[in-house]
């Protein structure tokens, strides 16, 4: 896969972000805060760090990627549709009925996702089966990535599935933790308090980084040390803005769910064409 720019990468998530609201306005209903918080990430993952083919998405030499936080998903199907896994005009088709873009991720309906998911707190223990299959069939070559969100550490099986990737020394696992401080119902640390999170995972044995979500480059560093680690799986923490580069979105918990109205999402999509009123918009 050739390497971009950073500054393209930059472009490709602020893209991104336009077709995330594009999507809930479309759809009526749906989640903006994390994943307008994750565009940056996924750019990354997609436009650099992953092994894949949107062409041949399955690949059998591919890297996995399971996307536990499952209600995040519109963020993944526009970084697919920016990949070319599929047109970008079925974007619109978000929630729609006999859409292949559901609500959360449906494996069976769209090619290149791995996995189905809904119910919070299951994407680690799947990486974490994938990941010592990988390691019994002595695959040494693929790495499992797993985007959680810091909302559902409340759940138990997370746990169980971080006891258990530290026994099996799964050093090629890479969990990153959308840190992004918003739950459904109001701050992690207001709903079901988890600092000190650093010092959780380590407690569990695993190799801890962490890294502002929002900053590409810095994200694509943090990959490439947690492909360093040895005998260890490896969690990054990564520091995001919930609503990232929609004023109005930004660090409140209420745009967790719920989409945007015509009016809201034009003022949403002129903010970011212009990047905060940086630069003239073609489509002032």
């Amino acid at each position: 896969m050739q390497k971009l720019p950073i500054e393209r990468l930059q472009e490709i998530a602020n893209d991104i972000r336009e077709d995330i609201i594009d999507m809930l306005v479309e759809a009526g209903s749906g989640h903006g805060a994390g994943p307008l918080g994750l565009a940056d990430i996924f750019s990354a993952l997609y436009f650099d760090i992953l092994n894949n083919d949107p062409k041949n998405p399955d690949w059998p030499e591919r890297d996995i990627l399971l996307l536990s936080n499952g209600h995040c998903v519109p963020v993944r199907y526009a970084a697919m549709a920016e990949a070319g896994y599929f047109p970008k005009n079925e974007l619109k088709t978000l929630r729609k009925f006999g859409s292949r873009l559901q609500g959360h991720p449906e494996r069976l309906r769209l090619p290149g996702l791995e996995s189905t998911s809904g119910p919070l707190g299951c994407g680690l223990s799947q990486g974490c089966g994938i990941a010592l299959a990988h390691k019994m069939d002595k695959v040494n070559h693929r790495w499992v990535y797993v985007v959680m969100g810091d909302g559902e550490t409340d759940e138990g099986n997370v746990w169980e599935a971080a006891m258990l990737a530290s026994k099996y020394k799964l050093s090629n696992l890479i969990a990153i933790l959308d840190r992004n401080d918003i739950q459904i119902d109001g701050p992690t640390e207001q709903v079901m308090p988890i600092e000190d999170v650093r010092a959780k995972w380590r407690s569990f044995g695993w190799h801890v980084i962490e890294v502002d979500g929002n900053n590409i480059e810095s994200f694509i560093d943090a990959c490439s040390m947690a492909k360093a680690v040895t005998e260890q799986p490896v969690m990054i923490i990564a520091y995001t803005v919930p609503g990232k580069g929609v004023d109005f979105m930004e660090y409140d918990f209420h745009w967790h769910s719920g989409a945007p109205n015509p009016k809201q999402a034009k003022e949403a999509l002129n903010e970011l064409r212009t990047l905060g009123g940086r630069i003239r918009s073609e489509h002032q």
